[in-house]
């Protein structure tokens, strides 16, 4: 690879990490091309010979982070020996998310962006679809009644349970609720 790729490579990664920095921090309409330009340590005519607009560079880094956040969950849930061991795992898997966090706060910045940007809502939708077929066929290989719809109700307490976090701890009979609907 010629070394100009390789550094226009890195430029873009650093826009991207940028990018995953400040939609938390200032929320995802307070992105600017200064701003992110300046937190990547780039000018920002660099910022749109690589992407068309900041809109590209906050939604290809939230997307990145959203996927690599379901296939770890996703993984963990699929490696499980047995229902409700999948749920113990997918459980386990968001602990560390404590609704304030970095993470969470980008999952739910990005979810209000795409209540107003189609193509967000779209790849996100095919994310969650993706994440929760996978579940669906792990739910059905282990006989668990109505699959698809217990996989799309797990998706929706999984991404409910990061939500609530900030406003207050979850109910301890949580795994218990989550394992009946797996039994």
């Amino acid at each position: 690879m010629p070394p100009t790729a390789g550094h226009g490579q890195e430029v873009r990664r650093r826009l991207l990490v940028a990018a995953a920095e400040l939609i938390p921090e200032r929320g995802w309409s307070a992105v600017s091309t200064r701003i992110l330009a300046d937190r990547a340590g780039v000018t920002a005519s660099v910022v749109h010979y690589h992407f068309s607009s900041v809109q590209d560079v906050l939604t290809e880094s939230a997307i990145t982070a959203m996927r690599q956040v379901l296939a770890t969950t996703g993984e963990l849930f699929i490696s499980a020996t047995t229902p409700a061991a999948a749920i113990d795992a997918m459980l386990a898997s968001v602990e560390e998310y404590d609704g304030t966090d970095p993470t969470s706060l980008l999952f739910t910045e990005t979810y209000l962006a795409a209540t107003r940007d189609e193509r967000l809502r779209a790849e996100i939708a095919a994310l969650v679809g993706d994440f929760r077929a996978r579940v669906a066929n792990w739910l059905a290989i282990h006989q668990v009644a109505e699959p698809a719809a217990t996989a799309a109700v797990l998706a929706a307490a999984l991404d409910g349970l990061l939500l609530h976090r900030s406003l207050r701890p979850e109910s301890p009979a949580l795994t218990t609720v989550l394992r009946r609907l797996v039994s």
